[in-house]
């Protein structure tokens, strides 16, 4: 076993000792019976966990028990985060009562009373339970409730036969997390509904390995365009460095592999370089870019410079680059004739909260800047895709899968209605 699971796992049962310190408290009130069958339903839980870690562990449970990889590891994190959101309020606790017991010790008469605090108590197993019901609801609902977000982008003097070009973007598929695919095909349909001038996809096709798109070939060379292509580039996962591979010669293969996804899906994967698009009269600058991240836990393939080399002019230039961190890193300092960099990478961490107009919040804004949605600097926009797939865990909470739907537009008209973070959004009910 991989001692940094070993010593996740005691973490983990450590954790759940003193979360149970809240969740005895609260119960100590009840009847007997009803709180032993409370004791049995939480330890029987945790128990189930362990079994299922060690099993994962110990390679009983591997990639080919597909369904029970996938969610048994979505129930151990909905689990342990469930038990880490308790841990604040109940170390609070015991700092409260570290502090009566040291004053307790100096008055002659003992008069603070040492127990835990019922209504702390509460509060931890209150914030213990939250996250099981908003966790359990987004793998249940969510991983299949494609959204689509529009937006108009405003290039001043844009060339009149570009007006209303509509660019369609997908992005961190993760394959290898697809448990059904029959809801996948509502996604497919949404994007042909969208009847796009451009489809796009900006990286990540699979998590680790090639063949976790075995099956779904056909179903994603369903997509349409008037190109009769997608143009593509790469993302972190699609190098496999995520995967303990027996020699450097199987990660290789792998890669070429992940290459030859595109091609069968008859996608037009850019790699570091550009492609010359015509639409009517007009010239479209189509840049691919490899991975590359301002973040140095990630890889850094990519070469902007590379991809522009001998382009000639063309009326709009449009970047596809997988991570949003390359835009501040470079493009908007470097590359200032580009109009629109596509990113995705971040999946909006697949949780927060999002009420157009009024709010938008993710854990996702501690890390990157440009997280979801639109942002523009100067007369460049870049737009952050919130993944079409999911990774990890195998839900959404707040955050729903994405078809992003980019309108260009030269009408100063068009550009008033148009909101930097508000995008219209289509809603479609799927079933998971």
């Amino acid at each position: 076993m991989n001692i940094r699971l070993i010593i996740a796992l005691i973490f983990f049962i450590l954790l759940d000792i003193y979360a149970f310190q809240a969740f005895r408290g609260v119960t100590k009130t009840m009847s007997p019976d009803l709180r032993k069958v409370l004791m049995f339903g939480y330890w029987g839980i945790s128990a189930l966990a362990y079994l299922l870690a060690i099993a994962m562990m110990a390679n009983i449970i591997t990639d080919k028990n597909h369904f029970l990889t996938i969610y048994g590891r979505t129930f151990l994190m909905i689990l342990f985060l469930s038990k880490l959101c308790a841990f604040p309020i109940l170390l609070i606790d015991d700092v409260r009562r570290g502090f009566l017991a040291v004053v307790n010790y100096f008055m002659v008469e003992k008069s603070f009373n040492l127990s835990r605090s019922k209504f702390l108590s509460g509060v931890g197993v209150f914030l213990g339970t939250a996250p099981i019901v908003a966790l359990t609801y987004g793998a249940l609902r969510n991983p299949y409730r494609y959204r689509v977000h529009r937006s108009n982008i405003f290039i001043d003097g844009l060339h009149p036969d570009l007006e209303g070009f509509k660019i369609v973007q997908i992005s961190d598929v993760h394959s290898g997390s697809f448990v059904f695919k029959e809801p996948i095909l509502n996604g497919i349909d949404l994007i042909n509904k969208e009847k796009a001038d451009l489809v796009v996809f900006t990286g990540d096709i699979v998590n680790y390995k090639a063949d976790e798109m075995d099956g779904l070939y056909e179903i994603f060379g369903k997509i349409q365009t008037p190109y009769k292509t997608v143009f593509s580039t790469l993302g972190n996962h699609d190098y496999g460095d995520y995967y303990k591979w027996d020699s450097k010669a199987d990660l290789d293969r792998n890669f070429e592999k992940i290459k030859g996804i595109h091609k069968t899906l008859g996608w037009d994967l850019m790699l570091n370089e550009h492609r010359i698009l015509e639409h009517k009269g007009a010239k479209i600058g189509l840049i691919g870019v490899e991975n590359f991240s301002a973040l140095p836990q990630f890889p850094k393939h990519g070469d902007l410079t590379k991809s522009v080399e001998g382009m000639p002019p063309t009326d709009v230039k449009i970047l596809l680059s997988h991570d949003p961190t390359h835009w501040d890193f470079e493009v908007n300092k470097n590359h200032l004739d580009i109009n629109l960099m596509l990113a995705g990478h971040t999946h909006g961490f697949q949780f927060g909260i999002e009420i157009p107009g009024w709010i938008k919040w993710s854990p996702s804004q501690f890390v990157y800047k440009q997280w979801a949605g639109l942002y523009q600097k100067g007369a460049q926009y870049l737009y952050v895709n919130r993944g079409f797939g999911f990774l990890g865990y195998a839900g959404r909470v707040g955050i729903l899968p994405e078809i992003t739907t980019l309108i260009l537009t030269g009408k100063k008209e068009v550009r008033s209605q148009r909101s930097e973070v508000r995008s219209q959004c289509q809603r479609s009910e799927t079933r998971n």
